[in-house]
């Protein structure tokens, strides 16, 4: 996931205050043939350099390894399409056809990592490694967990003969890593007869563990609009030997002062509502109060002071503006012509992006520091909380992890997910995946994976795919 708040991660980082952390256990697995099958795909995909840089890395290698995996599983070619806008950049799509009672479901996943440094790590990031109960490898968890998993499982329907009432339809894209606009977007603009379907199942969502056991299934359904914002301050500046009032760092810094004072004002949708309810029932007492205050009255003050200490809870209350770049000057012995700073904004589902600018243009109230206008990005709705989908994900979920709750959420991350949701096509991110809330490194250092993670999740989706595109007996 861009931005470096991984979605697999986002569960576990839902309620990291209340879970212990988790000593890995050394673990030997004999595997089915079906997690087997898992494996060899999962470790093509890890030892595959998709890394989102010029020249490094390549995801249309991958695509067309995975392509020729399912030629060999008896998809026809008509079914398999790799396309993309560049050459290193290719998506594969792929589609098993049902009776087409319903619209098609669409799994999502990306292919492409961050970059790893080698120096870095304990292990070599472009191998899978199997250690103390763990897979490790960049992309081991962001995303090539979700994408191998869908591979296999499609694998699988194929080879059991499996007829949906639904077209199922996988895509693996490129480009979520920086941007999106070459992978998911892309598709959605030029290809969107090839995925278009009723909802997708995508990344940012998961299972959080606490003292090693499942504690909640988060379903991520909708997402922040990530944005950035230049303030600049201008001065004809002059010799440092003789200053004078007027500065342009200091006018910037003066603004940046008054705009760290400020916050947006609380929100509330459909999304952020479920889960301030679904997590009451497992926080502390105080913070418990606070978020069913909060859902009486969204301008209680006192319930949004509890609730924003916590820089989590605070981030789904509302629009969030952070200064995260500075700079000024252009010599010692000179004064400032020019000072800079970036803010960078994580906003609000449906919030038009013009109303944060005028508000930070407010907030700094300083006509000499100009602010770049607004990006050109279509804000999104929520995906629906729908029966359709909830029921199947409690249904399973309460069956393989022990009746542990699931809570919806919205990611203040960034997904694929709102390129879907632009285009018509509500997204979910749901994995089955549980995860450490102490061991998130997705993005980082030693990336890895719970084996035991992998293969429940497997199982899982498998699970819930079936049950989503297998129509029910008319009662």
């Amino acid at each position: 996931m861009r931005m470096s708040i991984r979605a697999f991660a986002s569960a576990a980082w839902l309620t990291g205050l209340l879970l212990a952390p988790v000593v890995a256990r050394a673990q030997s697995m004999t595997l089915t043939p079906d997690q087997q099958a898992l494996h060899d795909i999962y470790k093509e995909l890890i030892e595959t350099n998709t890394e989102d840089s010029a020249g490094v890395g390549s995801v249309t290698k991958a695509a067309e390894q995975i392509a020729a995996r399912f030629r060999a599983a008896g998809y026809p070619e008509s079914d398999i399409k790799l396309l993309g806008p560049t050459a290193d950049k290719h998506a594969v799509v792929l589609r098993l056809h049902g009776t087409g009672a319903r619209k098609p479901l669409l799994l999502l996943a990306h292919l492409d990592v961050v970059m790893a440094l080698p120096t870095d790590w304990t292990t070599d990031p472009f191998k899978l490694v199997e250690k103390d109960g763990y897979f490790y490898g960049r992309g081991s968890i962001d995303d090539k967990a979700m994408a191998s998993i869908f591979v296999a499982n499609m694998i699988r329907y194929k080879k059991e003969g499996f007829v949906p009432d639904r077209d199922i339809i996988l895509a693996l894209t490129p480009d979520e890593e920086k941007s999106g606009r070459l992978g998911a977007d892309w598709l959605v603009k030029n290809h969107k007869e090839l995925i278009d379907a009723a909802y997708a199942i995508n990344e940012g969502g998961g299972g959080s563990l606490k003292n090693g056991k499942p504690f909640l299934q988060a379903v991520q359904a909708t997402e922040k609009a990530f944005t950035n914002f230049t303030l600049t301050a201008k001065n004809p500046g002059g010799h440092s030997s003789v200053p004078r009032p007027d500065n342009a760092i200091y006018q910037l810094a003066n603004g940046l002062v008054r705009f760290e004072k400020f916050k947006f004002p609380v929100q509330l949708n459909e999304v952020t509502r479920a889960f301030f309810e679904g997590t009451a029932a497992i926080e502390t007492p105080a913070t418990a109060a606070a978020m069913r205050a909060i859902l009486k009255n969204p301008n209680d003050a006192a319930a949004s002071a509890t609730l924003s200490k916590d820089p989590r809870y605070n981030s789904i209350l509302r629009t969030t503006c952070v200064a995260t770049r500075l700079s000024g000057g252009h010599a010692d012995n000179a004064l400032p012509q020019t000072a800079t700073a970036l803010i960078n904004c994580r906003v609000f589902p449906n919030v038009p992006l013009d109303s944060v600018r005028n508000a930070i243009i407010r907030v700094l109230a300083d006509t000499g520091i100009t602010v770049s206008p607004s990006e050109e990005m279509a804000p999104t709705s929520p995906s629906p909380l729908t029966a359709e989908l909830l029921d199947p994900i409690k249904t399973l979920t309460g069956r393989m992890f022990n009746g542990v709750p699931v809570i919806p959420f919205m990611s203040t991350g960034a997904t694929d997910g709102r390129y879907l949701r632009e285009g018509g096509i509500p997204t979910y991110g749901v994995s089955g995946l549980f995860v450490e809330p102490s061991d998130v490194r997705a993005h980082g250092k030693d990336e890895r994976v719970l084996q035991k993670s992998l293969y429940d999740s497997q199982a899982f989706l498998y699970e819930l795919v079936k049950m989503l595109s297998t129509e029910k007996p008319k009662v």
